[in-house]
């Protein structure tokens, strides 16, 4: 299975890419393609082989890791799978993608992995970087129903069937939209407990337009792909759930007016899931209210 892989980077740790890259270079098997995206930055100078793209400004991460994806080619089809990681993080084991083309190998319908995330010094992995609900043992591989953007492998297949991630979200949630695309079109998608990128641990809320986007993202997500009769019922639990995690006064104002923004902007295409996959999602563990 030929592998290749997406950086994802805005050029300010160089120090810390250019261990990421000495990582993926290290990986046991076929060589790894390596493309890194200036996301509207200027790189750094990099490993020769290593391919690169400099956008004149910030597309944002879905934005970006596109045009990464189209760097193999349409929809990636240079290759049959590509990693998608982030340019802090590191892959401290050798033995990772052949992880990733024994797991695919076995399972023709897995479409995409999800990797642990730990702590390069504690190796702790946080709460929200295991993704399904119940989160409290990180070493537990399971089906999930989404996946972490800078820390996974996708089919290039699945991404040629059901598109790329959402450029417009521009940062938050935009895997769960590629997931549940994914996920209706019948692929799989697992957690691997076993396939590790090191990653300081780090609070989302470190960036300035998060409150707002992950609002208003959480709309568009819910417009684009619930089922009609959902729409609602989702959303109205984000918002009693977000109420009572009592955020501060300026964190609440900002989400507040990311859901409105959410409701009175375009969300791009509409393409409802089927109901069959409503059911998939529960019978996974995280059906598409919560």
């Amino acid at each position: 299975m030929r592998l290749g892989a997406v950086v994802l980077t805005m050029g300010n740790r160089p120090e810390e890419l250019r261990a990421l890259l000495d990582s993926v270079a290290g990986q046991k098997g076929e060589k790894i393609e390596v493309v890194v995206v200036g996301n509207g930055a200027p790189l750094p100078d990099l490993p020769e082989g290593v391919r690169t793209v400099e956008l004149e400004e910030n597309l944002g991460i879905p934005g970006g890791r596109n045009v990464g994806i189209e760097a193999f080619g349409p929809a990636g089809r240079e290759v049959d799978a590509l990693l998608f990681l982030d340019d802090d993080g590191l892959l401290p084991s050798p033995d990772t993608a052949e992880l990733v083309r024994e797991a695919f190998a076995a399972d023709p319908g897995l479409g995409i992995i999800s990797f642990r995330i730990a702590d390069p010094d504690t190796g702790v992995t946080q709460r929200r970087h295991v993704p399904r609900l119940r989160a409290s043992d990180p070493m537990r591989s399971s089906k999930v129903t989404t996946f972490l953007g800078g820390a996974n492998a996708a089919r290039t297949s699945v991404l040629a069937q059901v598109g790329g991630l959402p450029d417009e979200f521009f940062y938050a949630h935009e895997e769960t939209d590629l997931a549940w695309r994914a996920l209706d079109a019948g692929w799989g998608i697992e957690y691997r407990a076993d396939m590790v990128l090191h990653h300081p641990t780090t609070a989302p809320s470190r960036h300035a337009v998060y409150h707002r986007m992950v609002a208003r993202n959480r709309v568009w997500l819910a417009r684009r792909n619930l089922p009609a009769l959902l729409v609602p019922v989702y959303l109205g639990v984000w918002l009693l759930l977000t109420l009572a995690r009592r955020p501060s006064m300026p964190a609440l104002k900002a989400w507040l007016g990311g859901f409105k923004e959410g409701w009175t902007t375009p969300a791009g295409p509409r393409r409802p899931m089927r109901w069959r996959t409503v059911w998939r999602l529960t019978r996974l563990g995280r059906p598409p209210v919560i």
